[in-house]
C-alpha cells in the first residue's frame, strides 16, 4: 500500500493588473487512486511596499522627502519557489509598465 502526496497548480488568474491568483490542490493517493484533495489559494502582487519610517517616542513615524511626501521602499517578489508556470505567467504579467502602475497605486493608497 502506498500512499503519495503531490501539488498541483490547478488555476492561475491574473485579477486586476497585477494580482496573479494561485490556486494549488493537494491530492493525497492511496495505490494511484485519489483518496483526498484540498485547495489552497494565495495571490502573488510585484512588490512589497512599505514606507520609511523612524521611531520617535516609541511611535513609527514616517519619513517625508522634501516635498512632504512619504518615503517608500519596493522590493520585488520573490517568486522563485513558485511553480514553473507561476513564475512564466507573473513575469509575462509583470511588465516594467504594471509594476510602475502597481507603485503608483501602493503610493497614492499610503498602504
Amino acid at each position: 500500500m502506498a500512499i503519495t502526496k503531490e501539488a498541483v497548480v490547478e488555476k492561475i488568474e491574473i485579477v486586476g493588473s497585477w494580482s496573479v491568483q494561485i490556486a494549488t490542490d493537494t491530492v493525497i493517493k492511496e495505490d494511484g487512486t485519489e483518496i483526498s484533495r484540498s485547495r489552497n489559494r494565495h495571490v502573488l502582487q510585484p512588490f512589497s511596499s512599505s514606507f520609511k519610517t523612524e521611531d520617535v517616542d516609541g511611535s513609527a513615524i514616517p519619513i517625508l522627502d522634501s516635498d512632504g511626501k512619504k518615503q517608500w521602499t519596493h522590493t520585488d517578489t520573490d517568486i522563485s519557489k513558485e511553480a514553473t508556470e507561476v513564475q512564466a505567467v507573473a513575469n509575462a504579467v509583470w511588465t516594467d509598465t504594471v509594476k510602475a502602475n502597481y507603485k503608483t497605486f501602493v503610493e497614492s493608497q499610503g498602504i
